[in-house]
């Protein structure tokens, strides 16, 4: 007799598989001036044809070289081998600073070092496994509030899993939801993203140190946003009594294993301020893609359903891998192929490297795009198709370094087994509440300036299963 998983494999793998709306890209390279206004409005228009192609494609940029790889090997040697040769782009540092200040994801060098290893105990499987009753509870409460309004008709999901994942994200960070905070937090980062988050030209022209038109927007944006998360982390610890088993009270246990020191105030602030950024947002996004490509496939949306409701979710600790949902994995595994949150990765060179034959010079930029390399006709059967059965149990595992939602090498995504436990808990508590229908009257195209965003987020009716 086949196993529960062979017969979701073998279902999954007789639905017709569904190709999800997305632009064409340019058959080349865009025009300079183009190329610069897609980085501040969508950067996967600036990525023409043959970088889905080709191993490497290569373009002037300002008196240097840009380099794309999707070669698996020179990708190994950008992001594991001689990662150290590869610094974040001035462009990059200037966006995100204001608001993520100098945490895990900017740092470098030997501050990154300190901080990598001073976080690795908070994010290890079994303190992950700690935080997901902390999911759970922000998921089910998030699914009870859901319901009067999804009965009263059309709802924005995109919206209302920002919500969701920034209670979520508070939860697990605080213990609490983000009910008080929630509202003035989704104020700071609707304005950072919309209104001076987005790349300016000259964030990308001017060098380190020089000004730049939305350098005092930001500055003045940091001066508030620093008195506000403070007063956050503080509120947290003054109730600390009540309530434990937390992230930070994981980062404010946390210990350079060299040095034995914690945390400062202003580290661990910075560290708060990219948990909470930067996971959120990211789960926001893949909640959203994998509920619209499930309305665009309603057979696999029924399995996924009929999965969730068969699961024992009493404990969900471990469902993202233990077996439990391995349709609902794989979908979340598969959404984040062709809708990576993370779209690109972009370093420039400190000094000279070979990468896959091709000389690179200091100071070229060299890009790892995960929404090309996931795409790319010479490592995937039927790219852009919408089709889990890829990631069930069973399947070849996808070659290495060809599939990156995550990041490889020493910066892999440090919160990665937490973002795969929320979405899928979030996913399949979704799916066995509500059938999810697509009313929007346009189709859903991708849009990508930090994270991977639907630019017109389209309308959808949520139909109760009880």
């Amino acid at each position: 007799m086949p196993t529960d998983a062979a017969q979701t494999g073998q279902a999954a793998a007789r639905a017709p598989r569904m190709v999800p709306p997305r632009r064409e890209p340019p058959s080349r390279d865009l025009p300079i001036l183009a190329y610069l206004r897609s980085i501040r409005d969508n950067g996967l228009l600036g990525f023409p044809k043959a970088a889905f192609e080709e191993w490497v494609t290569r373009r002037g940029l300002l008196g240097r070289s840009s380099y794309i790889l999707n070669d698996p090997e020179a990708i190994r040697r950008f992001l594991v081998e001689n990662q150290a040769n590869y610094a974040r782009t001035v462009g990059t540092i200037r966006i995100l600073r204001p608001i993520l200040g100098d945490g895990l994801l900017i740092s470098e060098g030997a501050e990154w070092r300190h901080q990598r290893r001073t976080l690795a105990p908070a994010f290890t499987p079994r303190a992950i496994d700690g935080l997901v009753p902390h999911i759970d509870r922000a998921v089910t409460d998030g699914i009870a509030a859901l319901r009067p309004v999804a009965a009263a008709g059309p709802v924005d999901l995109f919206a209302t899993f920002h919500s969701l994942a920034l209670d979520i994200a508070g939860r697990a960070m605080f213990s609490v939801g983000m009910d008080r905070q929630g509202p003035q937090l989704r104020a700071f980062i609707a304005e950072y993203s919309v209104r001076i988050g987005r790349p300016h030209v000259l964030d990308v022209l001017m060098p380190p140190g020089w000004p730049t038109p939305l350098g005092w927007p930001r500055a003045r944006f940091r001066k508030r946003w620093i008195p506000f998360l403070d007063s956050v982390i503080r509120a947290r610890a003054e109730a600390a009594a009540n309530f434990n088993g937390d992230l930070l009270d994981l980062l404010t246990a946390a210990r350079n294993p060299e040095t034995g020191q914690p945390f400062n105030l202003q580290e661990l602030r910075d560290q708060v301020a990219t948990m909470i950024l930067a996971g959120h947002e990211t789960t926001a996004g893949t909640l959203f893609w994998a509920s619209y490509m499930l309305a665009l496939c309603p057979e696999i949306q029924e399995q996924v359903a009929a999965e969730a409701r068969a699961a024992d979710l009493t404990d969900p600790t471990g469902c993202h891998a233990d077996g439990r949902l391995p349709l609902t994995r794989a979908v979340i595994d598969e959404t984040l192929r062709l809708y990576p949150a993370a779209f690109v990765v972009v370093r420039r060179a400190l000094g000279p490297d070979e990468l896959a034959g091709h000389p690179v010079a200091k100071g070229d930029i060299v890009l790892v795009s995960p929404w090309v390399l996931h795409r790319h006709r010479k490592l995937w059967d039927d790219p852009d198709a919408f089709d889990p059965g890829r990631f069930l149990p069973g399947r070849p595992a996808p070659a290495r370094f060809s599939y990156l939602p995550f990041g490889a090498g020493p910066r892999v995504c440090i919160g990665a087994q937490f973002a795969l436990s929320e979405a899928v808990i979030a996913l399949a508590r979704l799916c066995a509440a509500f059938r999810i229908e697509f009313v929007g009257k346009e189709p859903i195209l991708p849009a990508a300036v930090v994270t991977t965003q639907p630019e017109n987020p389209g309308a959808f009716r949520l139909h109760a299963r009880d």
